[in-house]
């Protein structure tokens, strides 16, 4: 880090013969008292916050005018006011290269603004790949290797479950180490994970659907003995959990080192934009993953061949697959320029002896072993640092806070295209680009939005908490909004029976007079559309006997369908294959309170995040991440989408049938999704409001007179929307 040196060789700053602050707002009693370094004495130093020495006179205030941190050179001594320059360390290297690889042409990089692109590139991968790609192919994925909703959302709990393992170590050791080469290696073990998910696809032979013409027509149905059908390809499910692995093992430095580094090379007001920046990208990477997987999923798996259904087809694999290769590629030569980075940005000090503390007042005055330069530096400080850690009742309540959160965030995402598939009667490629046309303004303008506010109002941490408060509460409202659902499309045997009447949920009836003479079998479900818009579970089953090609759209037409009834005139009618149209008119409002709790969910997200960081002493700030990253994981992020898919499960109305063993689901209860979407949606949201209140009543901010050099302090160490301006310490404050 760069540190204040006096050009003499001594340590402190280079003053001429006496230097002379007057407090600008000297308290009663004290005007006139003036802060001096008489000539050949050194000036005396005291540890601030993060625990770097800092001289007891203050900076001037035009060292720090500036928001962003743009100096050249870069290892030289970077003059700010007369007689005061900030130099590298002894022997650290402030330049940006590999080694001793550090060509001139990549020092302009070498800024806030340089690493924040390359982190933003590889959130936005990180987003893409693990809140997009898997949530988006999921369905897909069920379907080619015969895996139940429970086992994918296992799969997408281990990306979790790798990152509680790791964050304690990472965040221990890396917060106190080289930042941007734990947070190259990360990206790079990534990139190993998204080429590893895709592996299945080029081990496993070509996906044989059961296209319409092999499925047939009443009296032409055939099908595979029991001994070929069955598969074993569900056991893939664990090459899919060690690639969420790596990528959770990962992502671990991305969200913890990498905000933490975000933090200390910028001036304090402006980090909560940057972080907002930072997770904006992160938001905008899974959108982006939903709307290029859902296209991805409209190419058949097995690119090159000739298939004659469609993706509106509940037997088509889309190519799921293709994201994984490109997500992987592109992180693997995205960590090579963040490893270049050095351990500290040039210039970064001037924020470092400017910033306030605002961590929670323990009692017992323990918060300030946390302020020694040498702590955390050995394994021997762990337990001592968790002490601290849970001895805040802030820092603990908003990491329940986060975990509640996070809970539904993890099962929507996962579920969230499913949830629409079903309710709405789309195919998985539409759910996907529906759902990514929700998240990409919601979920981004939201992050972003949340910084900004924060910044805007020049938020304390009080005031911070109360704002994420704020948020809960209004998604709690609009969460009420799952009490409405969109019916089911009727679907003869499962929803209600051939004649029209309602079929209890569970019995399944698939024969009638219509179709006992054709011989179905439920192992060949490829639903049909008919006339009379009500679905059926394969052409046999509607009773059709001729399928022909549409010369208009190319698609297929079955005729003579006995179970179907034309409307109009006497005799069978036609049926299409696919899902019927869902016209449900509750559809634009169950999509805008949708809007409404992903906008105020993510909203929350970075306030709460820049409280957390503002609640702990500096030096724990990486360590108080990984942390809370590990109670948001543990009691959110793994149980959410385990939860969610059991949920799921049980509103699941036809399960497929392979020779007796259950499959993966075909059809839902829309109005027990809906319901028990709303039940988790009001507990998680109760919870998460219950916290921020505790941990906004709990927090005890520090004196006034332990911030120095604030530039945003307010009065009394209390959160309120108003802009304080900055004070020079007096000598009690030193």
């Amino acid at each position: 880090m760069a540190m204040p040196q006096n050009s003499t060789g001594k340590n402190g700053f280079c003053f001429a013969p006496t230097l002379d602050f007057s407090h600008p707002s000297p308290p009663p009693g004290e005007a006139g008292r003036t802060f001096a370094a008489p000539s050949g004495q050194e000036p005396s130093r005291t540890p601030l916050s993060n625990g770097t020495a800092s001289s007891s006179i203050p900076s001037p205030s035009d060292s720090c005018g500036e928001p962003l941190c743009s100096p050249t050179p870069a290892e030289e001594g970077i003059k700010f006011s007369e007689g005061i320059k900030y130099v590298a360390a002894e022997g650290e290297e402030l330049a940006c290269g590999w080694g001793g690889f550090t060509p001139g042409c990549l020092q302009p990089f070498n800024t806030s603004k340089g690493i924040l692109f390359f982190l933003c590139v590889a959130s936005f991968l990180q987003g893409m790949t693990v809140n997009g790609f898997i949530n988006t192919v999921i369905t897909s994925i069920e379907r080619r290797f015969d895996l139940r909703s429970y086992q994918s959302g296992l799969i997408a709990s281990s990306y979790d479950i790798a990152a509680c393992v790791c964050l304690t170590f990472v965040s221990y050791f890396g917060g106190n180490g080289h930042k941007p080469r734990w947070l190259g290696w990360g990206i790079l073990v990534m990139g190993l994970g998204s080429l590893l998910f895709a592996l299945p696809h080029f081990t496993t032979g070509p996906y044989e659907a059961r296209s319409a013409a092999e499925v047939g027509v009443c009296g032409g149905n055939q099908s595979l003995p029991c001994a070929q059908v069955a598969s074993s390809l569900s056991s893939y499910r664990f090459v899919f959990m060690l690639g969420q692995f790596l990528h959770g093992m990962g992502a671990t430095p991305l969200y913890t080192l990498g905000v933490t580094y975000l933090d200390e090379n910028v001036k304090t007001n402006y980090s909560p934009v940057y972080i907002a920046v930072f997770y904006t990208a992160a938001i905008l990477g899974p959108a982006a993953g939903y709307l290029v997987g859902g296209t991805f999923l409209k190419i058949y798996t097995e690119i090159g061949r000739e298939i004659d259904i469609s993706p509106e087809n509940t037997l088509w694999v889309g190519a799921w697959w293709i994201g994984f290769l490109g997500a992987g590629a592109a992180s693997l030569l995205i960590s090579i320029p963040i490893l270049g980075y050095p351990q500290r940005l040039p210039g970064s000090q001037r924020y470092t002896v400017m910033r306030v503390s605002e961590a929670h007042q323990l009692k017992d005055g323990s918060h300030k072993k946390a302020s020694d330069p040498d702590f955390g530096k050995t394994v021997k400080d762990l337990p001592r640092s968790v002490l601290l850690l849970l001895k805040n009742p802030t820092f603990i309540f908003l990491c329940l806070a986060g975990a509640t959160e996070a809970t539904l965030i993890a099962g929507m995402s996962t579920f969230g295209p499913k949830f629409l598939e079903s309710q709405f009667s789309l195919s998985a490629s539409e759910a996907a680009t529906f759902f990514g046309y929700l998240v990409v303004p919601a979920g981004g303008g939201g992050t972003f939005l949340g910084g900004f506010l924060v910044n805007k109002f020049k938020l304390r941490c009080a005031g911070i908490i109360k704002l994420c408060l704020f948020c809960t509460v209004l998604s709690l409202l609009a969460i009420l909004v799952f009490f409405i659902h969109c019916p089911n499309m009727p679907m003869a045997g499962v929803t209600q029976t051939y004649g029209g009447s309602a079929l209890p949920g569970g019995h399944l009836n698939l024969t009638a007079a219509c179709n006992v003479e054709c011989g179905c079998l439920q192992e060949t479900y490829s639903p049909v559309c008919g006339s009379n818009d009500i679905m059926y579970y394969s052409p046999c089953h509607a009773g059709c006997q001729e399928v022909s090609v549409n010369g208009r759209n190319g698609k297929k037409v079955y005729h003579e369908c006995s179970c179907i009834e034309k409307t109009f005139l006497p005799g069978p009618g036609n049926a299409e294959p696919g899902k019927c149209t869902s016209s449900c008119v509750k559809k634009p409002l169950l999509l805008f309170f949708m809007f409404v709790v992903i906008l105020f969910t993510f909203l929350s997200s970075i306030p709460a995040l820049t409280a957390t960081l503002r609640c702990v002493s500096d030096r724990q700030r990486s360590f108080a991440l990984g942390i809370q990253w590990i109670v948001v994981r543990t009691l959110g992020g793994i149980p959410g989408p385990i939860a969610f898919g059991s949920m799921i499960d049980k509103s699941c109305l036809l399960w497929q049938d392979q020779c007796g063993e259950q499959g993966s689901c075909y059809v839902y209860q829309n109005s027990a999704m809906s319901r028990y979407t709303l039940i988790a949606g009001l507990v998680y949201k109760v919870l998460g409001t219950t916290f921020f209140v505790v941990a906004c009543l709990l927090y005890k901010p520090p004196p006034t007179e332990s911030a120095p050099g604030s530039s945003d302090a307010s009065e009394n160490g209390k959160c309120d929307l108003q802009e304080h301006k900055s004070s020079l310490p007096t000598e009690e404050d030193i």
